[in-house]
């Protein structure tokens, strides 16, 4: 993973560690269900965010470098075993 892509990563991932603790205070306070929804799908939208920067690394680095080593099937077997994860 690239310096900057692992920087930013990092950041993201803390924001949803934060964002986490905020949803648990939430519930540990009996707030209102729908008050806790709304932020568990800004947690969703976060993580989607996050999984997008780590395949774009991935692609622009790993998946480059594998083709270039030729492992080319390996790498493709890889990203189509992301694909059905998703779709489940």
């Amino acid at each position: 993973m690239r310096p900057d892509t692992k920087d930013d990563v990092l950041k993201r991932l803390s924001y949803v560690d934060g964002h986490l603790a905020g949803i648990r205070r939430m519930v540990e306070q009996d707030k209102y269900c729908v008050d806790i929804l709304k932020q568990t799908y800004a947690v969703r939208r976060a993580i989607e965010a996050l999984e997008v920067r780590i395949l774009d690394g991935h692609l622009r680095t790993c998946v480059v470098e594998g083709i270039r080593d030729d492992r080319g099937d390996q790498v493709i077997g890889e990203l189509l075993d992301l694909y059905t994860l998703k779709e489940r």
